[in-house]
């Protein structure tokens, strides 16, 4: 169904909106809210913690300690179920600074937590869900860190139908977002199962070969358990030597380890990251060489360098010999088997800041066929790879497609640039769909958004 626009506007002089429909009203933001803080002090055992995610305010789990939690949770804030939460600073860098709390509990005093008043709580979500997904609040910043004061933010203006269409918008957002989510949520499972299909075939080219019929023999390491009789074990202490080459200039190129795309040069880096200014004394590495991030390789932080560049000097530099194909030792290390293996090899006494040395790496026993079977089942995996990574792609631009039209769907009704008064809901099917998502919780949403700090 194609979405009609209203048949009268009328101009308004809003920073993110320049007409409403003729009927709607411009309020201020104290006319549908109240700023409340209701700090819970040594009461702090009694409530449930929240926090602002990009899929909303959730409960953390206060047993698991995914994420960051204070050491002292008594200046924190209470919220109620029903009202809004949110993150007036570093709105640009914040992936989610609005949520609307289906819950009772507390969350930190860096948010600002206001009680909705004469208005539709999920309508004015909706609205400023808007205004948070393209991020729209910059006419109202002030200061380095983007802030928002409190009175600016009530004095500000906000487009709002009658109660009657306020209450007909969120009926229909909530209906066609959980038809979108489900659609992204199966999409997304889907995407898992070929990772793990990958990871299956990636463990079983490198611990048992490409030839189902070769004959096996025990492999006396418990994480490899058998493989083909014409293999070797070997330490990698036979297998690679550490590296200290320090840069005298800092003019080499300067390369950065990134868990998504490996070793690569800065300029290339997407994400916000403090960078050196001064390579000076920095590690050298060459081609192929294997570098690892010490606090982070259990974790698979490491890769082969693709060029000759300078790199932090807190990273490990290891080359591998002439027994071992670069490439095949990367996917070998990386495999699920062995990253557990690297994993028990780490050492230290707070999550964090386990470390791998070298010799502990060392010990770390690689199951080593032929150097021309290494070469065979590499480029195999890189076959398997490119059509399982290629149908992942496809199946991410669905996912980023059907995210932006969401966006743009939200965008288009609480502004009043589509009307949505006279369609007919199906509240039955609605109620269905939200029953069967409400019995599947994702244990990684608090990892899908930081809190903003203070």
């Amino acid at each position: 169904m194609t979405l009609k626009p209203y048949e009268q506007y009328k101009e308004v002089n809003l920073p993110w909106l320049d007409k409403v429909p003729v009927h709607w009203d411009l309020v201020r933001n104290k006319n549908v809210m109240t700023l409340k803080k209701d700090i819970v002090g040594d009461q702090h055992n009694n409530y449930t913690l929240l926090s602002l995610t990009l899929r909303g305010i959730i409960a953390r789990d206060m047993e698991n300690f995914k994420g960051k939690f204070p050491k002292d949770f008594s200046t924190y804030q209470a919220v109620e179920k029903g009202d809004m939460v949110f993150c007036l600073f570093d709105i640009d860098e914040t992936p989610r600074t609005v949520g609307l709390s289906p819950l009772n509990g507390m969350i930190t005093s860096a948010y600002t937590v206001f009680k909705i008043k004469n208005v539709n709580k999920k309508y004015l979500y909706y609205y400023y869900l808007f205004l948070d997904n393209n991020k729209l609040l910059k006419p109202l910043y002030t200061g380095l860190r983007k802030v928002i004061s409190t009175d600016t933010f009530l004095r500000t203006k906000i487009a709002l139908p009658t109660r009657m269409e306020q209450d007909q918008i969120v009926k229909y957002l909530d209906f066609q977002l959980t038809k979108i989510d489900r659609f992204i949520k199966t999409k997304k499972k889907l995407i898992s199962v070929l990772k793990e299909q990958k990871q299956a075939v990636t463990n079983e080219a490198v611990t048992k070969g490409l030839n189902p019929k070769v004959q096996m023999k025990p492999s006396g390491v418990e994480w490899l358990g058998e493989i083909p009789d014409n293999w070797e074990t070997v330490r990698c202490k036979y297998l690679f030597r550490e590296i200290d080459t320090r840069s005298t200039t800092g003019l080499e190129t300067h390369l950065s380890m990134s868990q998504k795309h490996g070793l690569i040069p800065n300029e290339q880096l997407n994400e916000r990251r403090l960078l050196s200014e001064n390579y000076i004394g920095g590690k050298v590495c060459k081609k192929d060489d294997l570098v690892l991030n010490r606090l982070k390789a259990h974790l698979g932080v490491f890769a082969l360098a693709p060029q000759t560049g300078v790199i932090s000097p807190d990273y490990t530099v290891l080359r591998p010999n002439e027994r071992i194909y670069p490439i095949y030792a990367e996917i070998v290390l990386k495999s699920l088997k062995c990253r557990r293996e690297l994993r028990i090899r780490v050492r230290g006494i707070v999550e964090g800041f386990w470390r791998l040395y070298t010799d502990d790496f060392y010990n770390i026993i690689l199951p080593l066929p032929k150097y021309e079977e290494q070469l065979l089942i590499v480029d195999y995996i890189n076959q398997m790879s490119q059509s399982i990574n290629s149908t992942i792609a496809r199946i991410e631009k669905e996912i980023e497609l059907i995210t932006e039209y969401r966006t743009r769907l939200i965008s288009d009704i609480v502004t009043g640039q589509v009307d949505v008064r006279n369609i007919e809901i199906n509240e039955a099917q609605l109620n269905e769909i939200e029953m069967q998502d409400n019995e599947e919780e994702l244990e990684e949403e608090i990892l899908e958004s930081e809190e903003c700090e203070v």
